[in-house]
């Protein structure tokens, strides 16, 4: 869904550690880091791990995050956004072949539109390797239709917070939806969320964590996926954020929305606007 890369404002302040990323680019190789960044994280039971989806350094760290966790026996199930929920890997041996993995999750072009393989099909396998399920959290497309129409999704969110999504599916659209699609794509952001959160906390594990893999926008606490959390689920949001072009570090932006930031090498940039524009037939 195009909102995945909405613009966020900053809502409050608090402490939040940075750690950088520049070693991706220096040595090749996201180990070290992953190593260091993952070993300054508290064990909690829910971690829930932000992505900017056009960022191959963001899905290499959650590899790498797989296998340190799985390492130390502490991983309990990782839930992917990627993955409509119902599709799990579990039952596959750790041996399971990629084409296997691939027909367990339904992980194909068209039942898979717009999450490509090559890019998130090695921190799957690195889960199946070490014997850890994979499960979908991410609403059943059959299901979006309902979600739409569901206002009572509207009062999972504060009035603030629920003015705050809809502008960002506005922004996110680049303003070129109109109105009166701004509060129905919002409800499915929302019944998204939920149905993460769902998927995690049923897999929950004494002692164990669950990983969360997610887009930012899923992750932050003031909207996303920690707003649905039952009270008492102790959890910690990352996100993964570009430096932007000129150098400006994401700590700011993010500031409320997560307990750490990973920041990474910066992107090159993308017009999605002009993009959206030609789609969309403007």
């Amino acid at each position: 869904m195009n909102c995945r890369r909405a613009v966020t404002r900053v809502c409050q302040k608090m402490a939040i550690g940075v750690l950088f990323g520049a070693a991706l680019a220096a040595c090749g190789s996201t180990a070290p880091a992953a190593s260091a960044q993952v070993n300054q994280l508290p064990v909690v039971p829910l971690l829930l791990l932000g992505e900017q989806h056009d960022a191959p350094e963001h899905q290499a760290l959650q590899r790498e995050t797989v296998a340190l966790l799985s390492q130390r026996g502490q991983l309990a199930a990782v839930v992917m956004e990627m993955l409509e929920q119902g599709r799990s890997t579990t039952g596959l041996p750790r041996s399971a072949s990629e084409a296997e993995v691939r027909q367990a999750l339904q992980w194909s072009g068209d039942a898979n539109a717009g999450w490509p393989w090559a890019v998130y099909g090695p921190v799957v396998m690195a889960a199946v390797a070490a014997g850890v399920p994979v499960l979908g959290g991410n609403l059943p497309r059959a299901n979006m239709r309902t979600a739409m129409g569901d206002s009572t999704l509207d009062e999972r969110l504060t009035p603030d917070a629920l003015a705050q999504q809809q502008s960002n599916i506005r922004e996110g659209h680049c303003n070129l939806l109109p109105e009166h699609q701004i509060a129905p794509l919002t409800r499915i952001q929302i019944a998204r969320d939920r149905s993460l959160a769902q998927v995690a906390v049923v897999a929950l594990k004494p002692g164990q964590t669950v990983l969360l893999v997610a887009g930012n926008g899923h992750v932050r606490r003031d909207l996303g996926v920690p707003r649905h959390l039952p009270a008492g689920v102790s959890h910690h949001v990352v996100m993964a954020q570009a430096v932007t072009a000129n150098g400006v570090k994401p700590a700011a932006q993010w500031a409320g929305q997560a307990d750490t930031v990973w920041a990474t090498p910066p992107r090159p940039p993308t017009d999605h606007c002009t993009e959206m524009k030609k789609h969309m037939g403007r």
